[in-house]
């Protein structure tokens, strides 16, 4: 299994990814995907954005989204936000949620990123215990307005 930068051709693969659970089946749509080839594109030109897929014997069976958020706070600390995460089902239990978050956080640490935030939908209580176990604190609450 290795992790690489996504391609165009991927998008189709991370859709069901992002769909194949409770929430995901909600909000994501696997009938028409011309919206997330326009995400792609602009994904894939923000120097800011880093999407990757785990790649397990040409099959897509990962993948997570890191964003770079400049900002004043904090002595103008640049925050990594971990977005997306997602492992297939055939995956899940294997280690490869680990293995995705371990990258994620190297990846902000080597792009001088002083934290690693994420979110996770309060539902998810399994995956809080998973994060908290990698050493991420619930330090906050998180609010959305939908537009």
């Amino acid at each position: 299994m290795r992790i690489r930068t996504a391609t165009r051709e991927d998008v189709p693969a991370i859709v069901a990814l992002l769909a194949d659970d409770p929430l995901g089946a909600q909000r994501e749509s696997v009938d028409n995907l011309e919206p997330y080839y326009a995400a792609f594109d602009r994904i894939d030109t923000d120097p800011h954005q880093v999407l990757v897929v785990a790649d397990r014997d040409g099959a897509v069976v990962g993948t997570a989204q890191l964003s770079l958020l400049a900002g004043l706070s904090r002595r103008g600390a640049v925050r990594a936000q971990i977005e997306g995460v997602r492992v297939s089902s055939t995956e899940r239990g294997s280690g490869l949620g680990t293995t995705l978050i371990e990258w994620a956080v190297d990846e902000a640490r080597t792009r001088g990123c002083a934290l690693v935030q994420l979110t996770s939908d309060k539902s998810r209580v399994d995956a809080h215990r998973f994060y908290l176990r990698l050493g991420f604190d619930a330090t906050h609450e998180g609010f959305k307005l939908m537009l």
